[in-house]
């Protein structure tokens, strides 16, 4: 988000140390004591698994799950065959849409939006890249085959667009109403709505059999596990009044959510099967977004008040390498190139947009773009089918 940020950095392990409220914020019941957060609801109810939500195999380990074996280098889906490959920029203070050429690393359209665009999101049929304009409260369509924009469809409040594992709904984070608008994946018509216990709704990710959401409330420092069929919410998981939950990331092999943590300055790990709360990674200040490597070997954390991203090992869980923005920078939002060897992500407070080589750990390229970049996309991507945000494909 681009609200102004001032907590001070926090170092968290596996007790959560309570401090001062965020100013405008309303008080939050004390921290959780000593290696869990406050956890309340009923457990999951059965359901079979959605048919296109069946967990893949890592071709070189097999047996063992790998959620995100579909999105190996050069495994694009024959429906992008043709697609141009280009970075989707919306920027949400100018209100626009920079289209960057990844070879060349210029500017090769821009058009007006929406007011306060924030994401760029592909659909579940890789078909369509929808625009959140979330205070113009309308999803503006673009076809990626010519990364020109449609007609606008009307849709309240989209900060943020999910899409169920089946195809069936399009999941609408609407931030502001503090509420999951489940929409006709296509035509955007209303369905249903489900209020949440919470404030501030903006990321998630779905269990490896695509049953239950995990998703984070930013303003109100909790995660929500949601039942999407029904539906209804699950439980709430009470981070503490000084966390402000962000991305949230399946490890690889489908155990564990990793959850950014911008006022505490690191990643939650999740246990996915009893939503507990196993402990607390730091990484950098204003840790934001979560981006898998294509090997599904490490997961890059966009430090946003440090200009830094770090380097996770999924398999050894702890930090591993830093890449720093030499002077300083605003790292937010991005995805992985379709080869792996890049990561791309917004600059939120210095209107560009950052290139880091991924092989030697480096930035290679900075790129002005409009006012308040943020959640920028990187298409097409490998995989068979997207669950939403700047691009979560299995």
């Amino acid at each position: 988000m681009d609200r102004a940020r001032g907590a001070a950095a926090v170092t968290v392990a596996l007790m959560i140390v309570g401090g001062c409220a965020l100013v405008g914020r309303t008080a939050e019941p004390p921290a959780p004591r000593a290696g869990t957060a406050r956890i309340t609801g009923a457990p999951p109810a059965s359901a079979p698994p959605s048919p296109a939500a069946v967990a893949s195999i890592e071709p070189e380990h097999p047996g063992r799950t790998d959620v995100y074996a579909a999105d190996r280098p050069g495994m694009l889906s024959p429906v992008v065959k043709g697609f141009r490959s280009l970075v989707y920029v919306p920027n949400s203070e100018s209100g626009t849409v920079d289209v960057i050429d990844p070879e060349t690393y210029r500017i090769v359209r821009h058009f007006t939006v929406g007011a306060l665009p924030q994401h760029v999101v592909p659909s579940w049929d890789l078909k369509t890249l929808w625009v959140n304009n979330n205070r113009g409260n309308f999803l503006t369509p673009v076809d990626p085959r010519t990364g020109r924009p449609g007609r606008p469809v009307p849709v309240e409040d989209p900060y943020n667009l999910y899409f169920s594992p089946d195809g069936a709904y399009a999941l609408v984070m609407a931030e502001r109403n503090n509420q999951l608008d489940l929409r006709d994946p296509h035509s955007m018509k209303p369905l249903r709505s489900l209020p949440l216990p919470c404030r501030g709704v903006n990321h998630g990710d779905f269990t490896a059999d695509g049953r239950v959401f995990l998703a984070s409330c930013e303003f109100s420092g909790d995660l929500v596990v949601i039942d999407w069929r029904a539906p209804s919410v699950i439980r709430r998981i009470h981070l503490g009044h000084m966390s402000m939950p962000q991305d949230v990331k399946l490890s690889p092999d489908g155990t564990v959510f990793y959850v950014a943590d911008m006022e505490r300055h690191g990643v939650w790990l999740v246990d996915a099967a009893t939503y507990g709360v196993k402990r607390f990674l730091p990484t950098g200040r204003g840790a934001h977004g979560l981006y898998v490597s294509r090997d599904s070997r490490r997961l890059y954390v966009s430090n946003r008040g440090e200009g830094s991203v770090s380097v996770v090992s999924f398999a050894k869980r702890k930090v591993v390498d830093v890449w720093r923005i030499p002077g300083g920078g605003s790292p937010d939002m991005g995805g992985v190139s379709a080869d792996g060897t890049k990561l791309w992500l917004s600059g939120r407070y210095h209107g560009v947009v950052y290139v880091f080589d991924t092989r030697r750990g480096r930035l290679v390229r900075t790129i002005p773009v409009g006012a308040g970049p943020h959640g920028l996309c990187v298409y097409p991507q490998p995989g068979r089918y997207s669950l939403g945000h700047t691009g979560v494909f299995r």
